[in-house]
């Protein structure tokens, strides 16, 4: 069940980078939108609160799938290795 699911969200590896580059920017708009609260209207602090919350959603998502990537790459070569190691103990 957790293998698959590890599998599933590391399945596409280049859409996961989209995913968290989009977030990353998200993320910088609403710094500058809290930035310019500073300066001018403090209304506009709202605004980077409503940025802000989806782009670290989106942000970890794709880093979710980045690092799942990455994680179902160690599954493999650790079932690899028992597998080798199991048919080298039978012989």
């Amino acid at each position: 069940m957790f293998t698959q699911l590890v599998y599933r969200l590391g399945s596409n590896p280049k859409r996961s980078l989209k995913f968290f580059f989009t977030g990353i920017g998200l993320f910088v708009c609403a710094m500058g939108l809290f930035a310019l609260s500073n300066y001018h209207d403090p209304a506009w602090w709202f605004a980077g609160l409503a940025v802000l919350f989806p782009a670290l959603g989106i942000a970890g998502y794709g880093y979710l799938g980045i690092f799942a990537n990455r994680f179902s790459q160690v599954i493999s070569a650790r079932l690899a290795a028992r597998r080798a190691f199991d048919n080298d103990k039978s012989k």
